[in-house]
């Protein structure tokens, strides 16, 4: 603990010197506040735990919980992909059947003596779309990932410490970009622009027995937040960080590929309560809003090493409930409410964020002139703050026994926020996944997924505009729907396939297509998505 305390004394001193405008004005209003509390943290809380175990990680818990009814891999970015597929460094030994290399020449091994687990992952795909889109085309997308994590009480005898730094090569070429698709997000969370770069860098300490634990560095928030273990089966970007988020937060926020210097701080006072709460910057590229060369703004700074402080900050909190969590070695063994659902588990989750920085009117200009009008000025009115608050649910619905491996699972997911600043208020997800459909297919799942993004009024209302100056040929957007049906099939211990098939009605909530003017058709797209452990 001195090591930790010395080590953020230092933090504060340089940060107080350098004087960053980190403005979490909600709650952590200075910087040199920010860093003092985490000092605070350090100094005076103790533990008397021995060892990290795997529920250092917020998606091992919630498969944990679910009795292992979830999807073998968590499709939600390459975080997630990492964890299903590796072991954790704090398991109590070297178990490498989930990687191809194995042992990898002896290498694991030795980093194992000191507590360094080595995790790399490649995941290919391919899509096409046979129906909609400016082009019908197929495109290939894929990422490399490289992860270290290091027990630090085995590397340097700091108990309870957690070390994570991850990098990605990103490479092909983006299918829905490339196609013009004009849908809402992208077909699969993994299309992301060309790059080599810096993912996450962060340590995490634990307290209280592990009831408490701080991460503090660059890091990801979509592994840990607004997700539900039973939709990360699916590929769609908007099952795994919401559609919402995607496109109200500058960048994305602070989400696969893009991480950003925050803390993120989880208590769990019980085996059924989990209270989480993060502070980030709001901006992980630094950009303005708009960028008209590249929207998703991730080649701004392709090295991912821009750590930027000087722009607004993103608040976030969740609360979330298990009910009749499972023990996945021994399910019978359920805990909480007994009577509730047939004593079959399930994860509640309430959330919301804020975000300090200012966001443009989807329909005014600065003077309050429609901004599809000939008199208008071109600069949308700014407000300030941007909120969304958001509900969610994994529920087990059947399981033949309490060891069986096939389980019957709903998730529904539904977010609301401001429509004045935001091209979507409202997004909702649901859908059913059914674990090892077939005997001797134990780690397989298939999945039916629907989701939906109404367009807010305010963007409706500049729609409207547009028709009455372009004497009516402009379609009115309202609300995009996508289907998605999927089987992730384990063909060895350290590879996935699975392949997918997406339908989209009413694009982007039917956005023109340039060429015609009129909106873009429905899309049927097809999509084969590998996962490779090496």
């Amino acid at each position: 603990m001195r090591l930790a305390v010395a080590s953020f004394a230092c933090i504060s001193a340089l940060s107080w010197h350098l004087g960053y405008p980190f403005k979490f004005s909600l709650m952590l209003f200075h910087e040199k506040t920010f860093v003092l509390c985490l000092v605070f943290i350090f100094a005076f809380v103790r533990t008397e735990a021995e060892a990290q175990t795997n529920e250092a990680f917020q998606l091992e818990e919630n498969q944990e919980i679910l009795g292992g009814s979830g999807p073998e891999v968590s499709q939600i970015s390459t975080a997630t992909v990492t964890l299903s597929m590796s072991t954790s460094p704090n398991d109590g030994g070297l178990d490498t059947r989930n990687s191809l290399l194995g042992d990898a020449f002896g290498l694991r091994s030795w980093l194992g003596k000191y507590g360094v687990t080595l995790s790399i992952n490649e995941i290919d795909e391919l899509w096409g779309n046979a129906t909609g889109g400016i082009r019908r085309k197929a495109a290939y997308n894929g990422v490399t990932s490289m992860t270290l994590t290091a027990d630090l009480s085995k590397s340097i005898g700091l108990e309870d410490g957690l070390f994570n730094v991850s990098g990605l090569q990103i490479h092909g070429q983006p299918f829905t970009i490339s196609t013009h698709l004009g849908v809402l997000n992208p077909t699969s969370g993994f299309e992301a622009s060309l790059s080599t770069r810096l993912f996450e860098l962060w340590y995490q300490q634990a307290f209280l027995d592990h009831r408490l634990d701080v991460k503090i560095g660059q890091i990801d928030l979509d592994s840990e937040f607004i997700i539900s273990q039973y939709a990360s089966l699916f590929l769609n970007a908007s099952f795994g960080w919401p559609l919402a988020p995607s496109i109200i937060l500058y960048s994305g926020g602070p989400s696969w590929p893009l991480a950003a210097p925050g803390i993120r701080l989880r208590y769990r006072p019980d085996e059924q309560l989990t209270l989480m709460f993060a502070a980030t910057n709001d901006n992980p590229s630094g950009h303005a809003f708009r960028n008209a060369f590249d929207p998703s703004n991730q080649t701004v700074h392709p090295a991912g090493n821009n750590f930027n402080l000087n722009t607004g900050a993103f608040l976030i909190g969740e609360v979330q409930f298990a009910v009749n969590s499972q023990d996945i070695d021994d399910p019978s063994k359920a805990g909480g409410l007994s009577s509730f659902v047939g004593g079959l588990p399930g994860i509640y989750r309430l959330g919301g964020f804020y975000d300090t920085a200012s966001f443009l009117d989807q329909r005014y200009d600065t003077q309050g002139v429609p901004l599809a009008s000939p008199d208008s000025n071109g600069e949308p009115m700014p407000h300030k703050g941007n909120w969304m608050l958001y509900g969610i649910m994994d529920q087990m619905l059947w399981r033949p026994s309490h060891y069986s491996p096939t389980a019957l699972g709903l998730f529904i997911r539904a977010t609301g926020n401001g429509g004045d600043r935001n091209v979507v208020t409202v997004g909702v997800d649901a859908g059913l996944t059914l674990k090892a459909p077939f005997e001797g297919r134990d780690n397989d799942t298939f999945g039916v997924g629907w989701g939906m993004g109404q367009i807010s009024t305010r963007a409706r209302g500049f729609d409207w505009d547009m028709l009455d100056a372009s004497g009516g040929s402009y379609p009115i957007r309202g609300a995009e729907h996508r289907l998605e049906i999927t089987y992730q099939a384990q063909v060895a211990p350290w590879l996935i396939v699975q392949p997918d098939i997406q339908y989209v009605w009413n694009p982007g909530g039917g956005v023109p297509n340039p060429l015609t003017g009129a909106k873009i058709g429905d899309e049927l797209i097809f999509g084969i998505h590998t996962s490779v452990a090496f």
